[in-house]
């Protein structure tokens, strides 16, 4: 948990205030891919104490209604008593032999609802949303009305920025409802730093402590995302290949800039303003704006800063501006 331990802490505290307000507290971590966002998940399911634990999220392929409810009930195995009507029930599980019958959008929702409080059973439960950007809008209402119900839960919510979703703007909507409810917790999981990096080899090799050249360089070879340094460990094998190993294929594509996008990421990466970006490359302001805006969506970052960090890991430094 190097580098999130502050994290883990605040999910303790959201759990504590489940248990004192008896009702949804929502926890939110967001963060890109390979940041560690399920290993906290499975951290905090450590350092809390539900009696009820119900885990789903949306299917690997084309995402169908329900589907965080639906995984969440074949989890259960064989299906409880709920006071629900079994034409519904099929609906909200994703039975292949669905009824003909359909009910409203709205009447589904409070059935939904419903089911979960009946799972949840007034007991200390810990609800566990899992990439909630890949959720089809049914789940995402749901999850919704879920951060406002009198459950005794804690709503530990997990997803990649709005822009990556299946539905970016009801995403955006439900991460802010769910980030400004009463005592809800937002955190979203940046890259390691170098000195964090350079914790955990220290940790792993606590024999053989690399030097701190090879940190460095093993910080910027996985952009600090703690998913690609768990691969190159497991690839170098020991502190002395770790010099020389290289990530797997999988890991290394970049995204496709244009030129131009490389002269102004470069800029980012010194710290340049847009109005000096734009004097720098001799373009206006509002192109710049169009620019970062591109590259925020091509990299994945979610603000300047955290884009002019991937270009500083990458050595895409300013040129045009010297």
């Amino acid at each position: 948990m190097v580098g999130r331990a502050g994290a883990l802490d605040e999910l303790r505290g959201a759990w504590e205030r489940v248990d004192a307000r008896r009702r949804c507290v929502p926890a939110v971590v967001t963060g890109l891919p390979g940041t560690g966002k399920s290993t906290l998940v499975a951290a905090a399911l450590q350092v809390t104490t539900p009696q009820v634990v119900l885990s789903g999220s949306a299917r690997l392929h084309s995402p169908a209604p329900y589907d965080w409810l639906a995984a969440v009930l074949a989890g259960l195995g064989p299906r409880p008593d709920l006071p629900v009507p079994p034409d519904a029930l099929a609906w909200l599980a994703q039975d292949p032999d669905v009824p003909r019958e359909r009910y409203t959008p709205d009447a589904l929702l409070r059935l939904a609802v419903a089911t979960v409080r009946t799972l949840v059973a007034g007991r200390p439960a810990v609800l566990v949303v899992e990439d909630l950007h890949a959720l089809d809008p049914a789940s995402l209402n749901l999850i919704g009305e879920l951060a406002g119900a009198e459950l005794p839960a804690l709503l530990l919510v997990t997803s990649r920025p709005p822009d990556a979703a299946v539905s970016p703007l009801l995403t955006a909507r439900v991460l802010a409802r769910l980030s400004g409810a009463p005592g809800a917790v937002r955190q979203h999981l940046g890259a390691l730093t170098a000195g964090q990096v350079a914790q955990i080899l220290e940790h792993v090799y606590e024999d053989s402590r690399p030097p701190a050249d090879v940190a460095e360089a093993v910080w910027r070879r996985t952009g600090g995302n703690p998913y690609r340094l768990t691969e190159l460990l497991a690839m170098a094998g020991g502190p002395e290949a770790l010099a020389d190993a290289t990530l797997p294929t999988y890991l290394q594509e970049q995204p496709d800039l244009t030129a131009r996008e490389r002269e102004v990421i470069g800029c980012l990466a010194e710290g340049m303003s847009n109005k000096q970006i734009a004097r720098a490359l001799g373009i206006s302001v509002r192109t710049v704006t169009v620019h970062v805006s591109n590259l925020l969506r091509k990299t994945g970052a979610v603000s300047r800063t955290e884009a002019a960090l991937w270009a500083v890991q990458r050595d895409l430094r300013a040129t045009a501006a010297s």
